[in-house]
């Protein structure tokens, strides 16, 4: 059997409604890329791991802590590459040509472009201050995806157990190592967050967070103040 050259990883939790658009998109990929699906699933029924499987996912059981669940699915990959996505995000038209595209230039880190899937000028705004973000000091998020050789990923440091900032926290240890390159294309996240507790009060939020992280932080103390928001 040929090795699958690349290894999606979607940590999740209770993510039964949404996973199955995001498994839909990766089921497009092209005959030429051989991919594997890994769901870490923390949710407390069965329904997320449910879907997963029938999608023809390899499901792993693990703790509710992001950073931690990444890890695992990663130590369980088997391929060259890893695309590291959240499970409520979808994927675009043409995803799989772009990966494939990336997989075959310089080594480097590759994300998406930032998109909400809700409407309204305020999401438009934070979607171009993302743009920015990224194009000033080439800092995605992990609601951004991340596509990066496992050898890359291994000169970083690996992922690292953080049930909060575990993005920021890999994209910091990767910027001196190689290029963050965009893929071009548009990840649509699932906007209730944004819709529920409105864009300026999750932005400020969001951002006090990971201020309070630069000054020292743990993520540890942070998380709950994260998850336990309204």
């Amino acid at each position: 059997m040929k090795r699958p050259s690349l290894a999606v990883v979607i940590p999740a939790r209770q993510e039964a409604q949404r996973l199955p658009l995001l498994l839909a998109d990766l089921q497009q990929a092209p005959l030429g890329l051989e991919t594997e699906l890994i769901v870490v699933d923390s949710s407390a029924d069965p329904g997320t791991a449910d879907v997963a499987q029938l999608a023809g996912a390899q499901v792993i059981r693990c703790a509710a802590n992001r950073g931690l669940q990444l890890q695992v699915g990663i130590a369980a990959a088997t391929s060259p590459w890893l695309l590291l996505l959240h499970a409520d995000c979808r994927l675009p038209a043409r995803w799989g040509a772009s990966v494939e595209h990336a997989m075959g230039q310089a080594p480097a880190a590759w994300y998406f472009d930032f998109q909400v899937a809700a409407a309204g000028l305020p999401l438009r705004l934070l979607e171009l201050a993302v743009q920015l973000r990224c194009r000033i000091r080439a800092l995605p998020y992990g609601d951004q995806g991340l596509l990066l050789p496992r050898s890359l990923l291994e000169q970083a440091g690996g992922m690292r157990p953080l049930p909060l900032m575990e993005d920021l926290d890999l994209i910091q240890r990767l910027q001196p190592l190689a290029p963050l390159r965009r893929l071009g294309l548009p990840l649509a996240v699932d906007g209730r967050r944004w819709r529920r507790d409105g864009v300026l009060r999750t932005a400020e939020r969001n951002a006090a967070l990971r201020l309070a992280w630069r000054r020292g932080a743990t993520a540890q103390e942070l998380a709950p103040r994260y998850y336990r928001s309204p």
